[in-house]
């Protein structure tokens, strides 16, 4: 059975409620793991569960972290069968370094803004705010793509500031203003909605904003290719972009 005649019946079943015995299944059957950037972690969650309800024998695991952490330990050897990054600098150390097979797809758009504590008892306002005396603000460290991002926010909109600190990951940042350790932090509109009441967002304007582009691929190295390939279509699919949507995130 050729792995085109699979993914076209995997197409079917993952467009659809699932059926036993439709061709290609049995080829579906199995245990992929897929690194994706932290910022993924609630709506590729949910996607997953999606997926594995629609093919049987499917079973996906998630490691979730920083794009470049990521990154690098694909590039060590570690067993990624997906890789979805925050960024495509990120992703492409991995195609660089020749492990990906074929080429990866933009599947998701995602904005910058500032959490801060329920309420904005510190009335923050704009990116300017940051910089005002007794205002702790924190960020990803330059490193990870949200780090990366937020400076490139911050230069646009002439504010210099001294973080207090910079974080491994954007979920970092945002569980520090959650606990009350920071004022304020740059993270995704993702991250706030996933938030929920734990903190508050405050938009930042068009004109300073940097708009994250996600790439996703599969490894060479994929112990199930013809699966990790159906779960990337699903993403692209308009299910799967309407999934995305539900957790903030935009259009490729």
């Amino acid at each position: 059975m050729s792995r085109l005649f699979v993914l076209a019946c995997l197409s079917l079943v993952v467009g659809c409620t699932p059926s036993l015995g439709r061709p290609g299944e049995a080829s579906a059957a199995g245990a992929i793991t897929v690194f994706a950037a932290s910022s993924l972690t609630d709506a590729f969650t949910k996607a997953g569960a999606v997926f594995e309800g629609r093919v049987p024998g499917a079973d996906i695991t998630f490691n979730f972290g920083s794009s470049s952490t990521l990154a690098t330990q694909i590039t060590n050897g570690a067993p990624a069968d997906v890789f979805a990054s925050a960024d495509e600098p990120n992703m492409q150390k991995v195609v660089d370094a020749e492990l990906v097979d074929g080429s990866p797809s933009v599947f998701a758009g995602n904005h910058l803004e500032i959490a801060v504590a329920p309420g904005n008892p510190k009335r923050i306002a704009a990116l300017a705010d940051l910089a005002r005396p007794g205002v702790i603000v924190i960020l990803a460290a330059p490193t990870v793509p949200a780090g990366r991002y937020a400076l490139e926010s911050l230069n646009k909109a002439g504010v210099s500031l001294s973080p207090a600190s910079q974080e491994i990951d954007v979920r970092a940042v945002l569980n520090k203003v959650a606990l009350g350790e920071a004022d304020a932090g740059i993270v995704y509109v993702t991250d706030v909605v996933s938030a929920g009441t734990r903190v508050t967002g405050v938009a930042i304007q068009e004109r300073y904003q940097v708009i994250g582009r996600y790439p996703i691929a599969v490894t060479r190295s994929a112990t199930k290719p013809t699966l990790a390939h159906a779960f990337v279509d699903y993403l692209l699919s308009s299910d799967g972009q309407q999934l995305l949507a539900g957790f903030g995130f935009s259009r490729p």
